[in-house]
């Protein structure tokens, strides 16, 4: 397994590069953004991986370790293979992967090129507990800033669904969103667990008044 490569950039493409490893010219399939801030010339270090096909041997790289485990990860998912994964790593960065993992929120690799709705649920579904979550955001003061609107309208909308009336759900998300523990509540799981944990179990409304 070739884990990682250093040598001279040869040639820059949209999506790949040719490094010059030892005299010898390897082609590497690197995310657009990589190829972006290469020059040839450049003396580069990738991480990477060598994808086995029955017809082709392709090798993959990133510019860091954490990239190439969650494109590992990635290729673990039903549907995913060597293509969409760079496609996703193409389009989000790890800290973002990990927040829509943790927030159970498949939006994010829906937008993705050659992703469709059910391979992103995949994706979500996966992956978490697989990848860590994003540490808490801080304001410019250096304090923890609070779950933001979109954790706390899911959280909302994920009690409504388990019967508890509109405003008896927001007031309850609200209320746990500002307490103490907020700083630990920053994503769709760990607000709405802790919000179930003060309203009890969940009720529905009579049928017919």
């Amino acid at each position: 397994m070739i884990s990682s490569l250093t040598g001279a950039v040869a040639h820059v493409d949209q999506d790949s590069l040719v490094v010059d490893v030892g005299g010898v010219g390897l082609s590497v399939a690197v995310p657009p953004q990589v190829a972006r801030s290469t020059h040839i010339g450049e003396r580069i270090r990738l991480h990477t991986t060598l994808i086995v096909r029955e017809d082709a041997l392709s090798l993959v790289g990133f510019d860091s370790r954490e990239e190439l485990s969650v494109f590992s990860l990635l290729l673990g998912v039903t549907g995913v293979g060597p293509k969409s994964a760079l496609g996703v790593l193409s389009s989000l960065t790890v800290p973002q992967i990990a927040e829509a993992v943790a927030s159970d929120d498949d939006a994010p690799f829906r937008r993705v090129s050659g992703i469709g709705p059910k391979t992103a649920k995949l994706i979500v579904v996966q992956l978490a507990g697989k990848i860590d979550a994003p540490p808490p955001a801080h304001s410019s003061d250096g304090a923890v800033a609070p779950a933001s609107d979109d954790v706390v309208t899911h959280v909302v909308q994920a009690l409504i669904g388990l019967g508890w009336p509109e405003r008896t759900a927001a007031e309850a998300v609200a209320a746990t969103a500002s307490s103490a523990d907020a700083p630990d509540l920053a994503n769709v799981p760990a607000l709405l667990r802790a919000t179930l944990a003060t309203l009890g179990p969940a009720r529905k409304e009579p049928v017919g008044g």
